[in-house]
């Protein structure tokens, strides 16, 4: 299957312990980049993703964004810490002996004191669990969302091959015309010229000018770039990179072909050839 770098995946769950939301989102890039915007709490998961980012991606810039909210209800009653509270309030009754103030100790402060009021901790190692079995099922989520965007891209591709094919027929179909229309042209000049040639000196002229604007070469290779990217396309996997290869070898061919051009219908097909070829190019730059 080929598969575009360009995708995005959503994953919401929810449990006692609150709502988390996976979100997962790429663009092209010639290498895989992984960026992530977690919660301090869930830094410690960051090579755990990176490392099934690495292990089910090849190239792409690829977000992750994980948004968490707990649920206040699971966390339990409040609790003091009377032992903290205690000393907290012997060193507030010791620092105003040593001042020579009196006043009361407001309690309010004392429970802000950090520490002394106190919750049950969340159970991290259940959160994460949880979290990791999420992001597993957005990561499928999200490559099958690449796959499917792949396979269009595939189909898009391959439309534009079969025209390729098309206009490589289509100039190898008028190229008797064409060498014809080249030899008229060729005894015009001479007769107008009134220059008299024996036809040993006429074929060599002849065979010189075919030499120069034969493209028969270029239209075989073309034939066979379509063949070979066609390959590519079925064997699928991560292709981006063999297929911008090939591109390359698809624009050598036509600068070749609309270089030698001697005729006006040659010259669209290599205009033409030029437009499909880019047009296959823009929808590479996107294949992983």
């Amino acid at each position: 299957m080929i598969y575009s770098m360009t995708a995005y995946a959503r994953k919401e769950v929810k449990a006692d312990w609150g709502t988390a939301v996976w979100e997962i989102r790429s663009v092209n890039q010639r290498y895989l980049e992984t960026y992530f915007r977690l919660p301090e709490q869930f830094r410690s998961l960051e090579p755990i993703l990176r490392e099934r980012f690495r292990k089910r991606l090849a190239r792409g810039k690829v977000e992750c964004h994980l948004r968490f909210e707990a649920n206040p209800s699971a966390a339990g009653e409040l609790t003091i810490n009377e032992t903290l509270a205690k000393q907290v309030i012997d060193a507030a009754n010791q620092v105003m002996h040593m001042t020579g103030e009196l006043s009361r100790i407001n309690p309010f402060q004392v429970m802000q004191w950090p520490g002394v009021m106190e919750t049950p901790e969340h159970d991290m190692d259940t959160i994460n669990t949880s979290l990791l079995d999420e992001f597993d099922d957005a990561l499928t989520e999200f490559i099958e969302s690449r796959g499917r965007e792949g396979e269009n891209m595939k189909a898009l591709i391959e439309q534009r091959l079969d025209a390729i094919t098309q206009e490589v027929n289509k100039v190898r179909a008028h190229m008797p015309e064409i060498i014809e229309w080249q030899r008229e042209r060729l005894l015009n000049k001479f007769e107008e010229a009134n220059v008299e040639l024996d036809p040993g000196r006429i074929e060599q002229e002849l065979v010189i000018m075919a030499q120069k604007s034969d493209v028969a070469e270029e239209l075989d290779r073309l034939d066979s770039h379509v063949k070979e990217t066609k390959n590519i396309l079925k064997k699928g996997g991560s292709c981006g990179r063999r297929l911008d290869f090939m591109m390359q070898e698809f624009n050598r061919e036509s600068n070749t072909l609309a270089s030698k051009s001697i005729n006006t219908e040659v010259t669209a097909s290599g205009v033409e050839l030029k437009v499909l070829i880019e047009q296959m190019r823009e929808q590479i730059q996107n294949i992983e």
